[in-house]
């Protein structure tokens, strides 16, 4: 079988765009020569926040790496990636919170709860041997001001260089955003939660 000459010339034309952005990526990882620790801010109303922080640890294994995950919120019950990540020597993980603002009805509680997830994160941030660290529903903490917001920042800044820290939840706070090298909000279109699918083994609403 042989190319139609408007085949040919679709491909030629195809061919031509991916040199061209070939070019423009090949320039791009030349000029990023920068190899230091990443601080990353997932937030946002969508759903995939700490999916995606955890599909980070899952590569960071990969790689032979150590991680840390601290939960901040979270606590009330298990999860799949808690049950999976548990089973690694190289996982250190920590489920601080007392469970959602909206069941625990408890400020103080909260406030408590997050401070001793705190000091368990500064101690994971101060570790050169911990190459991620996961900072579950930190953004939550800090939008109720749980925690002084300077504090964290500090703490953030004074990472190991070559550590790498995922933070997720809503409401990131513009200053955390403002030192972030990359954020990303997850937009909400469509939750199988709000037609009525409950949360389910395997896909955690």
């Amino acid at each position: 079988m042989t190319q139609s000459d408007d085949e040919a010339a679709r491909n030629a034309r195809h061919r031509e765009r991916m040199q061209r952005r070939k070019a423009v990526v090949d320039g791009r990882i030349k000029d990023a020569q920068d190899e230091r620790g990443v601080l990353f801010v997932h937030t946002g109303n969508g759903k995939g926040k700490s999916s995606s922080a955890f599909g980070m640890v899952a590569r960071a294994l990969g790689h032979g790496m150590q991680v840390g995950v601290v939960q901040f919120i979270k606590g009330k019950f298990s999860t799949g990636e808690e049950a999976f990540f548990r089973r690694f020597d190289a996982v250190r993980y920590h489920v601080m919170g007392e469970g959602y603002t909206w069941e625990t009805q408890d400020r103080e509680q909260d406030m408590r709860a997050a401070a001793a997830a705190w000091e368990v994160a500064r101690a994971l941030l101060r570790d050169p041997d911990v190459a991620l660290v996961v900072l579950d529903e930190l953004n939550i903490a800090l939008k109720y001001k749980y925690l002084d917001i300077e504090t964290v920042l500090a703490d953030l800044e004074a990472r190991p260089a070559m550590q790498h820290v995922v933070v997720t939840g809503r409401g990131a706070p513009e200053a955390l955003t403002e030192i972030a090298d990359t954020v990303t909000e997850m937009r909400d279109h469509k939750h199988a939660f709000r037609s009525g699918i409950k949360a389910q083994k395997g896909v955690e609403l």
